[in-house]
């Protein structure tokens, strides 16, 4: 524990949920390009197969994770 969490500062809750959806959105997204790279057989595609959801999902809540864990960063305190 570092001296600035025992003073009574705390590391914002919002930077715990962003390292959530970056870790997610990359497990998602690498998914989404194995799916691509090696597409199912044509009669266990689900329907709408041709978007690729899981690459567009995971792209965006990686986006989305990185953010939150640059604009919550503990470095980044605002005094």
């Amino acid at each position: 524990m570092s001296s600035d969490t025992a003073h009574g500062d705390s590391i914002s809750i919002w930077f715990f949920i962003g390292i959530s959806l970056l870790v997610n959105g990359v497990i998602i997204f690498a998914a989404g390009v194995y799916e691509l790279v090696q597409p199912p057989s044509p009669d266990v595609r689900v329907v709408l197969f041709e978007y690729h959801a899981p690459v567009w999902w995971g792209a965006m809540l990686a986006a989305l994770g990185a953010f939150y864990c640059w604009h919550f960063a503990p470095s980044r305190t605002k005094n």
